[in-house]
């Protein structure tokens, strides 16, 4: 039960996260009404801006979350095992010659049936 109340998110995670928004929206905003300043002074208002509203919203039950997902997406990242040299050099290959395999096969075929409604219709390629 306890994980269960955990895990719902309530009206104030809600205001977190339209507060995160707000913040990222003003930073946005200010970029344009500050037009007569530096383009470096505007940006970095709106770099701020997206790390306070990023702050904002990692507080709410949604950005904890969001942070479990990605520690959890490092942890899987971790037992993926990579192809080594040798296996990626002889992949790409093997899907090279395919694509030319294909390649000429398309080729031909157009060509067959180009022939062939040329024959039949007298019109066409």
């Amino acid at each position: 039960m306890n994980e269960q109340v955990e895990n719902e998110a309530g009206a104030f995670d809600v205001a977190k996260m339209i507060l995160a928004l707000l913040v990222l929206a003003g930073g946005i905003a200010a970029f344009y009404v500050m037009s007569a300043q530096p383009p470096v002074v505007r940006w970095l208002i709106v770099l701020g801006a997206l790390v306070l509203g990023a702050i904002v919203a990692m507080q709410s039950q949604y950005g904890r979350n969001l942070w479990q997902f990605v520690q959890g997406s490092r942890v899987e990242l971790r037992k993926v095992v990579w192809p080594t040299r040798q296996e990626t050099i002889q992949t790409t290959i093997v899907v090279f010659v395919f694509v030319i395999i294909a390649g000429l096969f398309f080729w031909l075929l157009d060509t067959v049936l180009g022939w062939a409604t040329k024959f039949l219709t007298g019109q066409g390629g």
